[in-house]
C-alpha cells in the first residue's frame, strides 16, 4: 500500500502545482468553458432564427407569435446570461436566467422524457450551482478584514449539490462494451467521478476527470470534421459544448476545492 500512496502523494503534489501557476486564469477558463454551450445555442437562435421559430410552431402548433417569442427568450437570456457570467455581474441573476433556460428547453424540447438529455441538464444545473459558488466565495473575499461568523453553509451545500449533479454527465458517457479500453474506461472514469462527488481527493480527481472528459470529447465528438450539411454534425457539436460546459463546472471545482461538505473537509478534523 505505501507505493501507491506515494504515486497518489506525488500527483497531488503536481495537481497543487498546476493549480497554484494557473489560479489567476483558472476561474476565467472555467467560466469560458461552463458558458460555452449556451452562448453557442444562443448564437444558433441568431444565425437560425426562422429555422428555430417555424421548429417550434410546427412541434408545438403554438402560432408564430409564441415561437418567435421563445427564439427572443433563448438568444436574450442565453446571450445576456453569458455576459453577466464572463462580466461577473449579478452573478445568481445570470444563473438563474440560464437555469431558466435548461428548464424552459427541457419542456419545449420534450428532454423530460429522453434519459440521456435529461442528465445532461441537470449535470448543467450542477455547474451553474458551481458557478453561484464561486461568485459567493469572491463576494465574502472582499470582507477578508471582517471577522468570520463560522462556515459559509450555502456556499457549501451550493458545492455539494454542484459536485453531485455533474455525475449525471458521466453516466450517459458510459458504454456498456465488451471491450478493454472501453471497461478501462468506464471504470477510470466511474472512480474519479465517485471520488469528486464525495469530495475526496477532490482537486486532483476534478483535474483526472477533467483530462479524461477532454480526449473522450475531442474524440467522439469532432464536429468539425463532419460535412456542414450532415445532420450528424448538430448533434455532435451539441455534445461537443456540452460536455465543454461539464468541463468547466470541474475546473471550478478544481479551483473552489469541495467545500464544506466532502471528505476532504472531514479529514482535516481526523
Amino acid at each position: 500500500m505505501q507505493i501507491p500512496n506515494e504515486y497518489i502523494s506525488t500527483a497531488e503534489d503536481i495537481a497543487d502545482q498546476v493549480i497554484r501557476k494557473g489560479k489567476n486564469v483558472l476561474p476565467t477558463v472555467a467560466r469560458l468553458c461552463l458558458i460555452s454551450t449556451f452562448l453557442e445555442d444562443g448564437l444558433r437562435m441568431w444565425f437560425q432564427w426562422s429555422e428555430q421559430r417555424d421548429y417550434m410552431d410546427m412541434s408545438w402548433g403554438c402560432g408564430k407569435f409564441l415561437a418567435t417569442m421563445f427564439v427572443i427568450v433563448n438568444l436574450f437570456g442565453q446571450l445576456g446570461g453569458c455576459v453577466m457570467v464572463l462580466g461577473r455581474l449579478k452573478v445568481d441573476i445570470a444563473c438563474g436566467m440560464l437555469f431558466f433556460i435548461v428548464v424552459l428547453q427541457t419542456f419545449a424540447y420534450s428532454i423530460l422524457w429522453d434519459m440521456q438529455f435529461l442528465l445532461r441538464n441537470l449535470a448543467l444545473i450542477g455547474a451553474l450551482l458551481l458557478v453561484v459558488a464561486e461568485a459567493r466565495a469572491e463576494g465574502r473575499s472582499l470582507f477578508a478584514g471582517v471577522p468570520s461568523l463560522g462556515e459559509n453553509k450555502p456556499k457549501s451545500y451550493l458545492q455539494l449539490a454542484g459536485r453531485i449533479l455533474l455525475a449525471f454527465m458521466f453516466i450517459t458517457l458510459l458504454r456498456f462494451e465488451v471491450s478493454f479500453l472501453q471497461i478501462v474506461q468506464d471504470l477510470l472514469g466511474s472512480i474519479l467521478m465517485i471520488l469528486v462527488t464525495v469530495g475526496y481527493r477532490t482537486k486532483l480527481s476534478a483535474l483526472m476527470l477533467v483530462l479524461v472528459l477532454s480526449v473522450l470529447n475531442l474524440y467522439h465528438n469532432a464536429w468539425w470534421a463532419v460535412p456542414s450539411y450532415k445532420p450528424l454534425r448538430d448533434f455532435l457539436k451539441y455534445d461537443f459544448f456540452q460536455t465543454l460546459s461539464v468541463i468547466g463546472g470541474l475546473l471550478m471545482i478544481v479551483y473552489l476545492g469541495p467545500g464544506g461538505v466532502s471528505m476532504d473537509e472531514h479529514k482535516k478534523k481526523w
